[in-house]
């Protein structure tokens, strides 16, 4: 292959500049309005489609005996063993804040920071909420504090928030499955510590995803089935939002080997 289509090849995967220098190419009211209007909807989806209560418990009840089987059914031992009013208080802190202050605080932090990895982590988000919508409307599962297996709602007592009654005029009580706490939180880790330089804080940030994970099992809100979930929808939301910027590199990279082809004169036979 010539220098020439070696040369056209690594522009066609280079990312264009936008305005003032952002690798975006989207201003940030963009990008706000772009996250505000696509939670909207995903959180409306998400409500919309809430299922049954006893279907959602019966489909906890097969998830937890299924993690019986495979001998990972910690969520009873875990809460126990982190009974104390500073650990309770703590973790529930952690899973409120994880979505509502750490995901736009790192996602602000990163398109100041790396833009290229705000654009990675923003497409991967947007794309594992579509993914994960018709999960929660095909497969309702209620969190183990609403699947009467004897877990308690940690979250409602400590930090002052209700989760039931009236704060579930707001979301969908029953999207237990998957995680997305847990597969944000680990794909934010991932995304903080490539833009980080000191080793000590790409660890920090590296530790995110596993201390989301505790507090999600905690507070009673998840299972270890709906962590192993989230994580693999996250895994493929981040396959599915490099899908079209391979496809379009491929298309300009057979392109630029066709024009070259065509360039070459042919040898007289």
């Amino acid at each position: 292959m010539s220098t020439r289509v070696l040369t056209a090849g690594r522009w066609a995967r280079r990312p264009t500049t936008g305005a003032r220098g952002s690798l975006t190419g989207l201003g940030w009211r963009t990008e706000l309005l772009l996250f505000l209007v696509a939670y909207g909807i995903y959180t409306g989806a998400r409500w919309l489609f809430a299922g049954d209560v006893a279907e959602a418990q019966d489909h906890a009840r097969w998830i937890y005996e299924l993690e019986q089987t495979a001998h990972v059914a910690v969520e009873g031992s875990v809460q126990r063993a982190l009974d104390s009013p500073v650990a309770s208080w703590l973790f529930s802190n952690i899973y409120l804040a994880a979505q509502l202050v750490v995901v736009p605080g790192a996602l602000i932090w990163l398109y100041r920071r790396s833009p290229s990895l705000y654009r990675g982590l923003r497409n991967t988000f947007l794309a594992t909420w579509l993914i994960a919508v018709p999960v929660y409307a095909l497969f309702p599962v209620a969190p183990p504090r609403l699947a009467q297996l004897g877990m308690v709602d940690t979250v409602s007592q400590q930090a002052g928030v209700g989760l039931t009654g009236r704060s579930t005029v707001f979301y969908n009580p029953l999207a237990a499955v998957p995680s997305l706490h847990v597969g944000f939180a680990l794909a934010l880790g991932i995304g903080v510590a490539l833009a980080l330089r000191s080793r000590w804080t790409k660890v920090l940030a590296l530790l995110w995803g596993p201390l989301v994970a505790l507090a999600v099992v905690a507070t009673g809100n998840h299972y270890v089935f709906d962590i192993v979930a989230g994580v693999a929808v996250t895994a493929l939301g981040f396959a599915a939002s490099r899908l079209p910027a391979r496809l379009a590199s491929n298309d300009a990279l057979g392109s630029s080997e066709c024009a070259a082809t065509e360039g070459t004169p042919r040898r007289a036979g």
